[in-house]
């Protein structure tokens, strides 16, 4: 598994009315995210609300205001941050290989450490099936367009076999996901035990004619 091979930095955090936030500012809205993190896999869309975001956090729900419009606004930030920062995981990992196939080994082992460190990732992104479509559709299209962007890269350099690079970054995203929930989200393990992995990469390297 890999990521864009860049990944954007967010835009900087800015108050309900756009104004920039000071330091404190930054880390108050940060809480807030956490505390939905939290909140979002702890009780799903439908029990979550502000009072319960805010009272984990630690502040009021005036002070939440001042940051996010509604329970939706902070669910959809939500969804787009852990998009950035499983992204930027995947990416670090994918960085540590020379070849497509070690790449796509680090790339899945760093997806599978954010997915033990933030169980919340799986939890949020199926909520947000009918919770928020729209979120949904962006933080898969998000991935794959990066994914396509590296299987291309590796199809031109004789890497692997030709294909549509669209189909293999689904079918390589979506065996991700289910490894990841067997192993590490069904088992509450902290990593994927490494006979798994290697099943894995086999499995993948024969799929992807890798070299």
């Amino acid at each position: 598994m890999t990521s864009d091979p860049w990944i954007e930095e967010a835009s900087p955090p800015t108050s309900v009315e756009g104004n920039a936030l000071s330091a404190r500012g930054e880390r108050t809205r940060r809480a807030l995210l956490e505390a939905a993190e939290e909140i979002f896999a702890e009780y799903g869309w439908e029990e979550a609300s502000i009072v319960k975001i805010t009272e984990r956090a630690g502040v009021s729900q005036g002070t939440f205001y001042r940051y996010f419009v509604s329970k939706q606004a902070i669910f959809d930030e939500l969804v787009d941050d852990l998009n950035r920062r499983v992204r930027r995981a995947m990416a670090e990992g994918a960085a540590k290989g020379k070849t497509r196939a070690e790449r796509e080994r680090h790339g899945f082992e760093g997806f599978f450490r954010f997915t033990a460190e933030h169980p919340a990732l799986y939890r949020v992104i199926r909520q947000a099936e009918f919770a928020s479509p729209a979120a949904l559709h962006r933080h898969y299209e998000r991935i794959a367009a990066g994914y396509v962007e590296a299987l291309r890269e590796a199809m031109d350099a004789g890497e692997i076999e030709e294909g549509d690079p669209e189909v293999l970054a689904y079918a390589l995203m979506g065996i991700g996901e289910l490894i990841g929930m067997r192993w590490i989200l069904w088992n509450e393990a902290g990593e994927i035990p490494e006979h798994v992995v290697d099943e894995l990469m086999r499995f993948i390297q024969r799929g992807l004619g890798a070299r």
